[in-house]
């Protein structure tokens, strides 16, 4: 049987609800070979994951997603094969978790001004020890009642047009790839269909900050998608990877093994990552 990877996969070290151990048990079940786990800003559950996987049959990458911005557009950028016991990136990261937690506090205090009970010490109760984002607070208000859904939570109040949006700090593009590369891994660009600007003039604009890679196989890309991103990285001579974006149930579903990647192109960027 063919070997297939999943690539894009979070745990409740930053927005996703499985933990290590849940995610690799998971993998397992959907008949994958090799999982990514690529938190935000956090390589906190690699070591869980690996511990877990070894028992399973299952190859853990270690990986991370950041946030960057250029032009005023917002990019995210993976990192895999990344070196996750370097203290100097951990480090780095920590800060930038930091951060998050400061923009969750601003966003809480915006939410109370609407006449919402959302106390600092029961939404980080509830966040946990991640790294904390939007998604969290949307989790965090529906619970509360404050909306029906995640999706109303974002479209009334968390989404960049919400009333309690607060921009969030970014590093930019050469930043984030700059750290990736300096513990080994390889750069991608994430879910490309995102990014709000035409993605071969981003390309060319990310290629000079040292991007090797996109994200052509994605849990809401069409066929005509995945053509669109192949031939853009053969154009540039990118690598291509591929994942679900799974967040356990912070989302509609559980996407883990929705996108199932050929193994050929892991060899491809762990290549590279050498």
């Amino acid at each position: 049987m063919q070997k297939v990877a999943d690539l894009h996969v979070h745990t409740y070290f930053s927005d996703g609800t499985f933990s290590p151990e849940d995610a690799v048990k998971h993998s397992k079940e959907r008949g994958l070979s090799a999982i990514a786990i690529t938190d935000h800003d956090s390589c906190s559950g690699i070591e869980r994951a690996i511990a877990t996987a070894k028992d399973l049959g299952i190859e853990v990458i270690s990986g991370v997603e950041m946030s960057a911005e250029f032009n005023g557009v917002e990019a995210h950028i993976l990192g895999y094969f990344v070196d996750w016991k370097d203290l100097t990136f951990i480090k780095k990261l920590e800060e930038i978790s930091a951060v998050r937690r400061n923009r969750a506090k601003k966003i809480l205090e915006k939410l109370r001004e609407h006449g919402m009970d959302v106390s600092e010490k029961e939404f980080f109760e509830f966040s946990g020890f991640g790294s904390v984002g939007r998604l969290h607070i949307a989790q965090f208000l529906a619970k509360k009642g404050h909306v029906g859904s995640i999706e109303e939570a974002f479209r009334k109040y968390l989404g960049d047009n919400g009333s309690c949006y607060v921009k969030k700090f970014k590093l930019s593009p050469k930043e984030a790839v700059s750290m990736i590369k300096r513990v080994g891994g390889v750069a991608v660009l994430a879910h490309p269909k995102t990014i709000r600007m035409d993605v071969d003039k981003a390309l060319k604009m990310l290629i000079e900050d040292g991007i090797q890679g996109i994200e052509a196989y994605y849990y809401n890309h069409t066929s005509s998608d995945e053509n669109k991103f192949k031939e853009l990285a053969e154009k540039y001579s990118l690598l291509i990877s591929g994942g679900s974006d799974c967040h356990g149930l912070g989302k509609k579903e559980v996407l883990l093994g929705s996108v199932k990647i050929p193994y050929e192109l892991v060899d491809k960027i762990k290549e590279a990552s050498k």
